[in-house]
């Protein structure tokens, strides 16, 4: 099969050849904006890889691998004005460098976008993928309206909070591997075995997510660290802290504290629950778990070893 270098060049190359019209440069400029600063481009390659390491046409990939990223840009550009964040991949958001209202529309013409290239896609397996996207569009939506409606909460159970994720950001990654076994043309055991393996390091992915705005490098992770917790973001973190130490939880968040000052008391209750320990073991059980569903999907070693350093890579990454 293709190596990753081998497939991120593909997608490099890809995504440069992608041509938007100049004008009007308000709707335009910012989707070459969001394109252009890369990010980890996971899903495209996944299913790139998925349909090299199953023997399928690696060229019939390319636009519904195209269209998933453009998808996935498009969630980030409106999720950044939801959650007001500044910071995106070390570079300013795009309502931040421009307004909300030009990061709505670009948004848009993003999910129109992206559409256009699943519609792309081989006619032998047009309806499937459709349906496929659709399909995930919708979950990755009520993933987002869960979110939305968890900020105004204090009870959300751990549970809960899983399921959100797994809708919000873990069924994309599984909607791309599946995409790669329908244009390889594999059958439903196998293009099962790769969605759990999706969805599993989707889940993995978001933890580790949670776990790097509080504990990582805030000079790798490309964003500024504590985010989540001033601005009371449910995550695995704080939601498990608010049903072991919930009083003195709620005390903190009740105070009218300097962000470093929140971002510090409320990292003392997790240091005193391992919060950080647990977090990890659950990322790797997610790893796991990921490795795992692909066990019997007929890879040859080449294939084994890379989507298990693929789930080794994402559970330890430090960005």
């Amino acid at each position: 099969m293709l190596t990753h270098d081998e497939i991120s060049d593909l997608i490099a190359s890809a995504i440069k050849e992608i041509s938007l019209p100049q004008n009007p440069a308000g709707l335009y400029r910012p989707i070459d904006y969001t394109l252009e600063t890369g990010g980890k481009r996971l899903r495209p390659l996944l299913v790139i890889a998925v349909c090299s390491a199953l023997g399928g046409d690696v060229a019939k990939a390319i636009d519904p691998a195209l269209g998933i990223e453009i998808f996935h840009n498009f969630t980030l550009l409106h999720d950044d004005v939801m959650d007001k964040a500044d910071i995106r991949r070390g570079h300013p958001t795009v309502h931040v460098k421009w307004d909300d209202n030009t990061a709505i529309l670009s948004g848009d013409a993003m999910l129109t976008l992206a559409y256009e290239y699943i519609a792309k896609s081989s006619g032998e397996f047009l309806r499937e993928a459709f349906n496929l996207f659709n399909r995930t569009a919708m979950e990755v939506y009520e993933g987002q309206q869960y979110d939305m409606d968890f900020e105004k909460r204090k009870d959300i159970t751990v549970a809960q909070y899983l399921d959100m994720i797994r809708l919000k950001t873990s069924v994309l990654l599984g909607c791309a591997c599946r995409m790669g076994a329908i244009v390889a043309g594999a059958d439903e055991a196998k293009a099962d075995a790769f969605y759990q393996y999706g969805v599993n390091l989707g889940m993995a992915f978001q933890l580790k997510d949670d776990w790097l705005d509080t504990y990582g490098d805030p000079t790798i992770f490309g964003k500024g660290i504590g985010g989540d917790i001033v601005n009371e973001k449910k995550t695995w973190l704080l939601v498990t802290a608010l049903s072991e130490a919930r009083e003195e939880l709620l005390d903190i968040l009740a105070e009218d504290l300097e962000d470093k000052e929140r971002i510090r008391q409320v990292t003392a209750v997790y240091d005193s629950l391992k919060l950080s320990e647990r977090s990890i073991k659950l990322i790797n059980e997610y790893s796991d778990k990921a490795v795992a569903a692909i066990a019997d999907a007929g890879l040859d070693l080449e294939g084994r070893n890379f989507f298990t350093e693929l789930a080794l890579k994402s559970a330890c990454r430090d960005h």
